[in-house]
């Protein structure tokens, strides 16, 4: 991460850049909204009926997300269990991040400065990357809270890349409390490997 402030020939994103992450903002708060709503028995306005899920989940869904879990029961969770979870990682996703983190590192921002590195083009902050972990954890039956994470960044991901984060339990610790392995992949290639403790337990009525 760099610490030093954006000089002035810096490039400055585009408005259209701008406008498609603002695009991106609004349609997380629009699919957040609807899924309150959904929660509630009501729908948008010109919103079709959608199927809700088998089992009720913590977190938000979206179309182009996918999750995959070897568990639907909270008291059946054991050694073994697993999370799966599958998102692209775009330019929008990178520009919100750096945004919102305050991570203006020009590696990710700008094809022009980062094509003279050792990259050759652009990459996703790593701690965006790593955040593919949390949303994993986030789809545990029950609600989930970070204990720790150690985290190893094995390789760099391109925006516009598909990746995958793997959380297994490894280790039940007792008290709702798990040990996990974590891991994210990145078009098949391993970029993120680590090891997490999380606590499990009943979400809120």
């Amino acid at each position: 991460m760099s610490s030093n402030p954006i000089s002035a020939d810096a490039v400055v994103p585009t408005p259209e850049r701008w406008a498609s992450i603002s695009r991106h903002v609004l349609n997380s708060y629009a699919e957040a909204n609807s899924a309150v709503l959904a929660a509630m028995g009501l729908r948008s306005p010109g919103e079709s009926t959608a199927t809700e899920p088998a089992v009720p989940e913590v977190s938000y869904g979206h179309a182009d997300w996918t999750t995959e879990r070897s568990s639907d029961s909270l008291e059946a969770l054991s050694v073994g269990d697993s999370v799966r979870f599958t998102k692209s990682v775009d330019e929008a996703d990178v520009a919100a991040f750096a945004q919102v983190s305050g991570d203006t590192n020009r590696l990710h921002l700008e094809s022009a400065f980062a094509e003279d590195t050792r990259f050759g083009g652009p990459i996703a902050h790593g701690t965006l990357v790593s955040g593919a972990i949390s949303a994993a954890l986030a789809r545990f039956p029950g609600l989930t809270v970070y204990l720790s994470q150690d985290l190893e960044f094995q390789g760099p991901v391109e925006i516009g890349s598909t990746i995958t984060a793997d959380c297994e339990i490894v280790e039940e610790l007792g008290g709702g409390r798990y040990r996990l392995r974590t891991t994210v992949d990145s078009e098949g290639e391993r970029v993120v490997d680590g090891e997490a403790v999380v606590l499990i337990e009943d979400e809120p009525e």
